[in-house]
C-alpha cells in the first residue's frame, strides 16, 4: 500500500469519525488504551460484584441491614458494567458511535440512574449507620423487613423516575453530543436541561446528608468512647460495628473521587480544550462500577471470609435468623448503653 493510500484511507476514516462526534481530536493510542482500560474495570466489575451478590445471599454472617442496601448498590453497579461499559469500550476503539438512536437514548439512561442509585445508596447507609448508634432504641422500629424493601424500591424508583421528562423530551432529551462526543443529555427545544437539577438531588444533597450523618456519629462514638473502654466485650462489638460505618465512608470517598473529577471539567472545560482530562474523569467513572468490592475485601473480615466460603461454594454458618434486623442485636445494646451512659452518666453504672 503506497503512503498516498493510507492517506486516503486515514482521511476517510476521519471524516466518517468527524460525523458522529468530536473524539477525532482525541489521539487513537489515548482512545485504544482507554478502551482497554474500560475492559478491564467492566470484567472485574462484574466479577467483584456478581461475588458480592452471591456472598450476601449465601451467608448469613454478613446478611444486615446495612448489607442489604450494599447488596441494592451492587446490583447497580452489575447493571452500569453489563450494559453501560461494553458501548463506552466500543466507543472508545471504533471513536464514534455505531449503536443507533435508541440505545443512544438507553445507555446515558442507565448511567445516570446508575450513578444516582449509588449514591443514595451510600447515602441511605450513612442515615442507617447514624440511627444505630444515636437511636438505637428506634432501630428496629425504622428497619423491618417490608420497610427497608420500600426504601431501596424507593432509591430506584427515584433514581431512574427523575429521568423520565427527559425521555420523553420533555426536559431536555437524550441523544449525542457532539461537543461531548458521547450520548448524553441535550438541551431540548426551549434551551431546558436537567442536568444541574440532577446534580444537586443525585450527588450535592446525598454527599451533604453524608457528612451530616458522619459528623453526628464522630460526636456520638467520641463522647460514648472513654465509657464503653471500661465494658471489653461491649467494647469489641462497638468496634465491629465501626468497622463497617468506617468502611461505608471509604465507600464515600471513594464515589467523590470517581465522580467529581468529570463533573468538573465538565463544566469548567465544556469545549474540550483538555481531551485526556475528560477521557481519564470517564474512566475514574467507571472505576466507581467496581471499585466497592475491593474495599470489602480489604476492610471487613466478615465480607472477606464470606468472598472464600463462596468461591470454595460453602455457605456460611447462621448464627442468626434470615431477618437482617436480629443480627444488630448485641450492636444495638452496646450502642445502646453507650448512649445512656453519654447523655446521662450514671456514676454507679
Amino acid at each position: 500500500m503506497t503512503n498516498g493510500t493510507q492517506m486516503l484511507f486515514d482521511d476517510e476514516d476521519v471524516l466518517h469519525r468527524s460525523q458522529f462526534s468530536e473524539l477525532v481530536r482525541y489521539s487513537r493510542p489515548m482512545l485504544t488504551a482507554a478502551g482497554v482500560a474500560t475492559i478491564l474495570i467492566m470484567v472485574v466489575g462484574i466479577a467483584g460484584n456478581l461475588l458480592t451478590v452471591i456472598a450476601l445471599l449465601r451467608n448469613s454472617k454478613i446478611r444486615t441491614v446495612a448489607a442489604a442496601f450494599i447488596a441494592s448498590l451492587c446490583i447497580s453497579d452489575l447493571l452500569f458494567c453489563l450494559v453501560v461499559l461494553p458501548f463506552a469500550a466500543s466507543q472508545f476503539f471504533l471513536g464514534t458511535w455505531i449503536h443507533g438512536d435508541i440505545l443512544c437514548y438507553i445507555i446515558p439512561m442507565m448511567r445516570y440512574g446508575s450513578v444516582g442509585v449509588s449514591l443514595l445508596s451510600v447515602a441511605t447507609i450513612s442515615i442507617n449507620r447514624y440511627i444505630l448508634i444515636a437511636w438505637p432504641n428506634q432501630y428496629t422500629k425504622i428497619y423491618t423487613k417490608t420497610k427497608v424493601a420500600f426504601y431501596i424500591s424507593l432509591i430506584w424508583l427515584f433514581s431512574y423516575g427523575t429521568q423520565i421528562p427527559t425521555l420523553m423530551g420533555m426536559w431536555g432529551v437524550f441523544g449525542f453530543d457532539k461537543k461531548l462526543g458521547t450520548c448524553s443529555i441535550k438541551k431540548d427545544q426551549n434551551g431546558n436541561s436537567p442536568k444541574v437539577a440532577l446534580f444537586v438531588l443525585g450527588f450535592v444533597i446525598p454527599c451533604l446528608i453524608i457528612v451530616i450523618c458522619y459528623s453526628k456519629i464522630y460526636w456520638v462514638v467520641h463522647k460514648s468512647q472513654k465509657r464503653l473502654q471500661q465494658h471489653g466485650s461491649l467494647m469489641d462489638t462497638k468496634r465491629s460495628e465501626m468497622r463497617v460505618t468506617r468502611m461505608v465512608l471509604v465507600i464515600f470517598f471513594c464515589f467523590v473521587i470517581c465522580y467529581l473529577p468529570l463533573t468538573l471539567v465538565k463544566v469548567f472545560d465544556g469545549d474540550v480544550k483538555y481531551p485526556a482530562v475528560h477521557i481519564l474523569g470517564y474512566l475514574l467513572l467507571y472505576c466507581a462500577a467496581c471499585v466497592n468490592p475491593v474495599i470489602y475485601v480489604t476492610m471487613n473480615k466478615q465480607y472477606r471470609q464470606a468472598y472464600f466460603d463462596t468461591l470454595k461454594c460453602r455457605v456460611g454458618n447462621s448464627y442468626d435468623s434470615n431477618s437482617p434486623i436480629q443480627h444488630h442485636s448485641k450492636s444495638i445494646m452496646s450502642v445502646m448503653f453507650a448512649k445512656h451512659n453519654t447523655v446521662s452518666p450514671n456514676p454507679k453504672a
